[in-house]
């Protein structure tokens, strides 16, 4: 077993105490990733997760700051400010920061106890979408791995325009810019020799946002490269990717299911660890390219309380800025001023 407070303190770990940024600044530090789950396993990568406070001059001055990274330790280090907007959004993988067991705190100063304490200020109705998206492209990373090397090219193309238009009506819901125009997405004759059938697009725009058509266009490139990247398949790797894809979409409604009923963020999954270990292992694999349908009805039985509990919730639509502005102004005004 791993002593993580004797492995920070390892000449690798240096730029924790070295860093300018880092050092005494560090407001929290943390597990991340499989050990903060609690579905690690031997071999397992050790990443870490924290925030540090901003320098005077990141607030008042010509620096800017957003994060810290060491990819040798896979350690990454957010600056106060950044996390707290990705919080404001209930950032998945910054709300789970939040929400690790005490031990599991390698660092935790004073202001950093007092960020934990105020975790409440940043969980709203926004996790519904946050979660929900986070699971989504879990969800078409694992369709799509299973799709890319289980069918034929034409029935690939099909579930592709499936991926697509889901992605497209995801963008129209964050963005609604289509009473600018249309677009329409289909199967039809492949113009390439090299296919049988592929997709085609007819679009008609007018006055649209640059930004915004680009944005469009990057969602539909990301969702056809996924299927698109097919070559020797190391069976060993791409089996344990699926199983860990698989396992994070579950884990993802878990924690989303929490916050909405409970106001709750809970990282390490302690009483669901039997199901998640049982996905990760590969209790639920059917052949080379498939899941069982056990595993089916369990994704469906978490979309549908996660459906009953954003429809329950007590949470706000959004979090209270006033509330929020106010704790970050004192924050910020101690890294100014001081005390």
């Amino acid at each position: 077993m791993v002593d993580f407070q004797d492995l920070i303190q390892t000449e690798e770990y240096d730029f924790l105490r070295n860093n300018s940024r880092l050092g005494d600044r560090i407001m929290l530090l943390g597990l991340g990733g499989s050990h903060a789950y609690g579905t690690c396993q031997e071999g397992s990568d050790i990443d870490l997760r924290g925030v540090t406070l901003q320098q005077p001059s990141d607030l008042i001055g010509m620096t800017r700051f957003e994060q810290y990274e060491d990819k040798n330790t896979d350690t990454v280090i957010y600056g106060f400010n950044k996390i707290i907007r990705l919080l404001l959004e209930c950032n998945p993988n910054t709300c789970e920061i939040l929400g690790l067991d005490k031990e599991q705190y390698l660092i935790q100063s004073e202001w950093g106890e007092e960020l934990i304490e105020n975790r409440g200020l940043f969980l709203s109705k926004r996790a519904i979408k946050s979660f929900g998206g986070y699971a989504d492209a879990q969800l078409r990373r694992l369709q799509n791995a299973l799709a890319r090397d289980s069918m034929a090219q034409s029935e690939r193309e099909n579930h592709i325009l499936k991926s697509v238009k889901n992605a497209l009506e995801d963008f129209n819901r964050r963005f609604h810019t289509y009473e600018k125009g249309s677009i329409r997405l289909y199967i039809d004759q492949a113009e390439n020799p090299e296919l049988d059938r592929e997709i085609f697009v007819d679009a008609d725009f007018r006055h649209m946002p640059l930004r915004d058509y680009n944005g469009m266009m990057g969602v539909m490139r990301s969702v056809v490269s996924d299927y698109d990247r097919i070559g020797k398949r190391n069976k060993k790797k791409d089996d344990t990717h699926l199983n860990k894809h698989a396992m994070h979409l579950i884990r993802l409604f878990m924690m989303a299911i929490d916050i909405l009923e409970k106001g709750e963020i809970r990282t390490h999954r302690r009483a669901d660890l039997a199901l998640l270990m049982r996905i990760r292992q590969g209790g639920f694999r059917q052949g080379d390219n498939a899941f069982s349908p056990e595993f089916y009805e369990i994704l469906e039985e978490y979309e549908k309380r996660l459906e009953e509990a954003s429809a329950a919730t007590r949470l706000p639509d959004n979090p209270d800025m006033d509330k929020v502005g106010a704790y970050v102004e004192r924050v910020n005004r101690y890294v100014v001023v001081g005390g």
